[in-house]
């Protein structure tokens, strides 16, 4: 697969460029967009090979792909990750956010606290705010640039009004890869708290430095009676577009009332979504992620290096996802001045820390799903935006 070839998406509706003007006052012409969580590459040929057979076809009817769709989801999660699972406890949703909303909808009430470690993708918090939920931030630790939890600060904060937790696993924007342990307190404490917990793992294959993402079920089978896990092969294949993700429900009875919700609603899954997923779910597909995961770690590689050169700021060691979260602390500057250097003076638009809730104030997010030579020339570009450290 040919990474390094730029695809022009200006002027394509596309949100990641085309809005970074309106968002963050950089030009679609001169900037680079590093923000919104999709890759700048071309999806794997047996995607649009699939899509150009719909077209050709030319008639979008209903359509019943349910067995080879949950067929491939099945032999992925066992072949990549070991994960069995049961066709009976995949449920469609329109991407992953929406799974986050469909589960607040099912098992929680307006009032109810939802708690987060913080700081984490936030679209969590928003979906959970505008559901009329509460949002429970428990603060993790960052030790020496990498993200921890603390559980027992995180029981002392508990009012019994909290009735789901939500981990990122892997960690959005952290990289981390939770470990055995750190999973199985994360459900101990679930237990403790009488917690459903929702895992979303929809970063899963992207995993690299000899790290082993471990999947929530196999973790701690034990808890499968509140748990409620996420995936969907939109960040490993880049088309977040087709809004199709999974949630993935090993309990019968939750599962019994995650779909009378479903019913309930009339939400369906969209034919192209699931066609794509079969397609990439496979053997070649499985050649394809490994040939990006080797790519995003050479840029990870690339940021990181260019980064350690500019004296106040420190990225934080990804052992997971294509998403840089720099730390400028080490600046002395205002989260104000930081962000007008990174916007104004370098061209670069990447989310703000802050939008991840508690923890994220001195952060920014870069996003590094794109050619190499972006990469490159967005670390001359910051080095010269704060060159008078150096």
């Amino acid at each position: 697969m040919d990474f390094d070839s730029i695809i022009d998406r200006r002027g394509t509706h596309c949100a990641k460029w085309d809005l970074m003007e309106s968002l963050y006052g950089v030009s679609p012409d001169t900037g680079l967009a590093m923000w919104v969580a999709d890759m700048d590459f071309a999806v794997p040929s047996m995607v649009t090979d699939k899509m150009r057979e719909m077209a050709d076809h030319g008639i979008y009817g209903y359509v019943n792909c349910d067995t080879p769709y949950k067929d491939a989801i099945c032999w992925w999660m066992q072949n990549r990750h070991g994960w069995t699972v049961d066709p009976e406890a995949i449920f469609t949703t329109t991407g992953l956010v929406n799974g986050v909303g469909m589960c607040l909808d099912s098992f929680t009430q307006p009032g109810d606290g939802i708690v987060l470690f913080t700081p984490v993708y936030h679209a969590f918090a928003k979906v959970i705010n505008n559901a009329g939920r509460e949002v429970v931030e428990c603060q993790m630790i960052n030790r020496d640039g990498r993200y921890e939890m603390d559980m027992a600060t995180y029981d002392a904060q508990m009012t019994g009004t909290e009735k789901m937790v939500i981990l990122c696993s892997p960690h959005n924007p952290g990289g981390r890869v939770w470990s055995q342990e750190e999973l199985q307190a994360v459900a101990d404490f679930a237990k403790r708290h009488d917690l459903i917990l929702l895992s979303d793992e929809i970063h899963h294959d992207l995993v690299f430095d000899g790290a082993t993402h471990i999947p929530m079920q196999n973790a701690v089978p034990e808890i499968t009676d509140r748990l409620l896990m996420l995936t969907a092969p939109s960040k490993t294949f880049n088309f977040a577009g087709l809004h199709t993700g999974q949630v993935i429900i090993p309990d019968p009875d939750l599962r019994a009332k995650f779909q009378r919700r479903m019913l309930a609603l009339a939400l369906s899954p969209n034919s192209a979504g699931q066609f794509a997923t079969a397609a990439v779910y496979s053997p070649e597909g499985a050649k394809w992620a490994d040939e990006l995961v080797a790519y995003i770690d050479g840029n990870r590689q690339a940021f990181d290096a260019a980064i350690a050169d500019i004296p106040g700021l420190s990225s934080m060691k990804l052992q997971a996802t294509y998403l840089s979260w720099i730390d400028f602390s080490g600046t002395g500057m205002s989260r104000e001045e930081f962000t007008k250097r990174v916007e104004q003076d370098a061209g670069i638009a990447a989310n703000h820390g802050t939008t991840f809730g508690t923890g994220g104030e001195s952060f920014l997010r870069f996003n590094m799903g794109t050619q190499r030579s972006r990469v490159i020339e967005a670390g001359e570009r910051l080095a010269k935006a704060f060159a008078d450290l150096q």
